[in-house]
């Protein structure tokens, strides 16, 4: 947990902070409202005597009470899938409409690829690209399983993405779920600390950088970019954001979520640094606001 000390000074509660980040995370799912309702999946849970809570921000999102959520009849079936709760933060703050075409720049293993496909009753096109050949397969699986069909899988570096052969020249959205340090997963995984380190944060910050940069040069103009993370690093979020900012024409918009989804505003000031005052609109979920992991999610437009 040493690593973590770094934050102290821009978390609210740090002490609870600590303490959340030691306690095993519960099991979520999200209701895949492609192949059933949210009705419909719950009673198939209650059929299988499995207990349920609904997430108070978001009703496709089920905390259940099993330590074996993918062996459940209703995730065999495609009626949920299991899903980090914060995970299905940021295709809802992205909120596609059918018929739109949504870059997802590293999707493997697809949770939110389809989460954005359900949010678009599966109409319309989403690109679920990842640069790791071995995850697509994963990606693949879960699109089918889920009968997510308007997936469209690519094997690219997402910092040079490329357009051909797509029948399409800009998105109209994209989402970049970035690889990232992972500190906000350690509630599930509690090693994931063992080898930090600062030059290794950096080192994904550059990465990070060209695949956001790409996306908002895929994005038309008027679209919007979810940019997050699994991590609490500034180096890996506001000045990622703030670095496209700076290259590209596109602005910080305001992330509109249910107000009982519990967050902290980005910071502005880290270290030395000091970032755009617009970057307070982004949101800092810790695993003490709503006992979960942790996450950063920012929306952008891209300018005309």
């Amino acid at each position: 947990m040493e690593p973590l000390e770094r934050y102290r000074p821009i978390i609210d509660d740090f002490e609870a902070f600590r303490a959340a980040c030691e306690r095993p995370l519960g099991i979520a799912v999200r209701v895949n409202t492609i192949k059933a309702s949210v009705e419909r999946a719950i009673a198939t849970l209650e059929h299988d005597d499995i207990e349920y809570e609904q997430a108070a921000w978001n009703s496709r999102v089920l905390r259940l009470e099993t330590d074996s959520p993918g062996s459940t009849w209703a995730s065999f079936h495609g009626f949920v899938h299991t899903q980090e709760e914060v995970s299905a933060v940021p295709p809802v703050v992205l909120d596609p409409e059918p018929g739109e075409t949504v870059f997802d720049a590293c999707a493997a293993p697809g949770g939110k690829a389809t989460q954005l496909a359900a949010l678009m009753d599966d109409r319309g096109t989403v690109v679920a690209n990842d640069s790791n050949l071995g995850r697509l397969s994963a990606l693949r699986f879960n699109a089918e399983r889920l009968g997510a069909t308007s997936l469209a899988v690519t094997h690219q570096d997402a910092r040079n993405f490329s357009f051909s052969p797509l029948a399409v020249d800009q998105f109209d959205h994209a989402l970049v779920d970035a690889p990232c340090s992972c500190e906000g997963t350690i509630r599930k995984n509690p090693t994931t600390l063992e080898e930090w380190s600062e030059d290794h944060v950096h080192s994904v910050a550059g990465i990070q950088k060209g695949i956001l940069r790409r996306a908002v040069q895929a994005t038309r103009p008027g679209g919007t970019v979810v940019y997050s993370t699994c991590t609490f690093a500034p180096e890996e979020n506001e000045a990622v954001v703030q670095h496209v900012l700076d290259a590209e024409d596109c602005r910080v918009v305001d992330v509109d979520l249910d107000s009982d989804l519990q967050y902290a505003p980005g910071v502005t000031e880290w270290n030395d640094e000091t970032y755009d005052s617009s970057l307070e609109r982004a949101i800092r979920i810790y695993p003490h606001h709503n006992d979960t992991g942790g996450f950063f999610v920012a929306k952008l437009e891209v300018g005309a």
